[in-house]
């Protein structure tokens, strides 16, 4: 078995999971990157790995499926021999007002956001256990500590995972495994690349640095997170939003 961290990254295709599967990648560690269902940015991400001299690998899995992750976990295992790191990224939104919003909008919502990292979490946890190390990193949202106006269903998945970080940093403590949660503001990506001119204006407004964050710089937090030099944070959650929730 190599001593090279492993480290699995929900999500890990695109957006702020893909600066989070390079910046771990540049750091030594191997990663693989579940996706899905664009195999095409999967395999892009995984390029990009490769050309900056790092190692993973890809594998299609719907995080709100158990067999999946199972399957995901046994490949990992199979691959490389140890899981040491978990980012649970995987997420999406389906914004209605409330009056709008369905059951299936809701539903959709709350399994990826939050059931997928609890099936994640606790399929992952128990080799984290038995190695008596381990670090867990959570992308939370400010969303779920403010709120938003047609995103109850993305709130309440966010609001959810910050107290199944907390729960899980105290359940998992005596194993050293710490579980911490990131809750990006407004980051450049492609989620939010389709918001109209004046919504992000209107945005903007509100954040106190004047712009949006970037996708690398969350994945800087993440990196630092499973580091060596963040072994007595647990239980916390970052916000990482241009002074956004003060």
């Amino acid at each position: 078995m190599s001593d090279k961290q492993v480290a699995i990254v929900t999500g890990g295709s695109r957006g702020i999971g893909r600066a989070i599967s390079l910046e771990l990648a540049n750091s030594g560690r191997r990663v693989a990157i579940v996706y899905k269902s664009n195999k095409e940015k999967a395999f892009g991400t995984l390029k990009e790995i490769e050309n900056l001299g790092g190692e993973g690998d890809i594998f299609q899995a719907d995080v709100t499926k158990w067999k999946d992750i199972e399957e995901v976990v046994k490949g990992v295992l199979t691959k490389w021999g140890r899981i040491d790191i978990l980012i649970n990224n995987a997420g999406i939104t389906r914004d209605k007002l409330l009056l709008k919003m369905d059951e299936e909008d809701w539903d959709e919502v709350l399994d990826t956001d939050l059931k997928g990292a609890f099936i994640c979490t606790r399929l992952i946890a128990r080799h984290m256990i038995k190695n008596k190390d381990g670090r867990i990193v959570n992308i939370a949202s400010v969303i779920g500590e403010i709120g938003n106006i047609g995103q109850s269903n993305y709130s309440a998945a966010k609001a959810g995972l910050i107290g199944f970080t907390k729960a899980c940093a105290r359940e998992l403590s005596r194993w050293n495994i710490t579980v911490n949660a990131v809750a990006p503001g407004y980051i450049d990506t492609e989620m939010t690349r389709v918001l109209d001119e004046d919504v992000k204006k209107e945005y903007l407004s509100r954040i106190p640095l004047g712009r949006f964050g970037k996708a690398e710089e969350v994945a800087k937090l993440v990196l630092f997170l499973v580091s060596e030099d963040a072994s007595y944070i647990t239980g916390q959650v970052i916000n990482i939003d241009g002074g956004l929730v003060m």
